[in-house]
Order: structure tokens, then C-alpha cells, then sequence
């Protein structure tokens, strides 16, 4: 999801409680906070010896020690509020990926992709999900199905990669 769906999104239920699915019927506590708003730039280099670049935005969610138990959550609008705040100190970048990194007691710290949402209950829910990593350089690196990886020379000094 670009960051730009994500705020039209909360724009279009400005009424409703924001609540993120982190998995599977897990959700971040009503005690969450959005604590910071990164727009970050990743300047990167492949073990294919690749360069590429990208930018994402990356919001971090934060649950409260002291807020346990609480039982309404930040509101659509609320949430806005705080993204036109950041907006005008350091813009947006509204054509970039949107991820959320959380994590609790029972989660592991991540960044997680936003997969879409839905209203239940009166309230608007953001679904995460988690990915895994890939390999950018496979068509170099790695042996084709047809090889056997113990006889492939991927990752080898001699192909210059991994």
C-alpha cells in the first residue's frame, strides 16, 4: 500500500476508531501511540553487486506501558491530525511504500506492510502483514532448478557473489 491509499483511507472514515491487525486476529492495543514518522531512503548494493535505491515511509507504533487496558483507540481523525502535523514539518512522501513497525511482548519487533483494511464494528482496521526476505540477484546467484546446488558455482568467490 503507497502511503497516499493509507491516508485517503483514514480521510474516508474520519468517525472511526484506527485499529491495526498485526496477524491473524491480533491486533495492536488501544493503548498504541504513533510515535514516529520516517521517511527513509534506502541507498543499497545486492550480493549480485547491484546497486539499487527506494524510498519508504515507515510509521512506528508504540503501546503504552501505563495506558494498559485502555479500550478506545486513536481515532481515523485523530490520526490525520497527526500526519498533516508531520506533513508541513517534513512532507510526506505519499508515492512510497507504507510500512508500520511494531512489536510487544508477545510480536517481535518489524516492519510490516499494510495489505488493506476493512470496517468492523465501527471501526477501521488496518491489516499488516509480515514478509520475508528475498534474494534481489537470484538470476545470477542462484542455480537454476535444473542444477544441483551442490555442483552450482553460486556464491562462490569466483561468481563474485553472496
Amino acid at each position: 500500500m503507497k502511503t497516499k491509499e493509507f491516508l485517503n483511507i483514514i480521510e474516508s472514515h474520519l468517525d472511526k476508531q484506527l485499529v491495526f491487525e498485526y496477524a491473524p486476529t491480533k491486533w495492536v492495543g488501544a493503548n498504541y501511540h504513533i510515535t514516529e514518522v520516517k521517511n527513509t531512503t534506502i541507498d543499497a548494493v545486492d550480493c549480485g553487486g547491484r546497486s539499487d535505491a527506494w524510498q519508504e515511509t515507515v510509521i512506528q507504533l508504540w503501546e503504552s506501558p501505563t495506558e494498559i487496558g485502555k479500550r478506545t483507540y486513536l481515532t481515523a481523525k485523530k490520526a490525520s491530525e497527526i500526519f498533516q502535523r508531520v506533513d508541513g514539518i517534513k512532507p510526506l512522501l505519499l508515492d512510497t511504500d507504507i510500512k508500520f513497525e511494531y512489536g510487544n511482548a508477545d510480536f517481535h519487533a518489524a516492519q510490516l506492510n499494510a495489505s488493506g483494511f476493512e470496517v468492523i464494528d465501527g471501526k477501521l482496521v488496518i491489516k499488516l502483514h509480515t514478509y520475508q526476505t528475498d534474494c534481489k540477484a537470484k538470476s545470477e546467484c542462484m542455480p537454476s532448478e535444473k542444477e544441483e546446488v551442490q555442483t552450482s558455482s553460486c556464491c562462490t568467490p569466483a561468481v563474485g557473489c553472496c
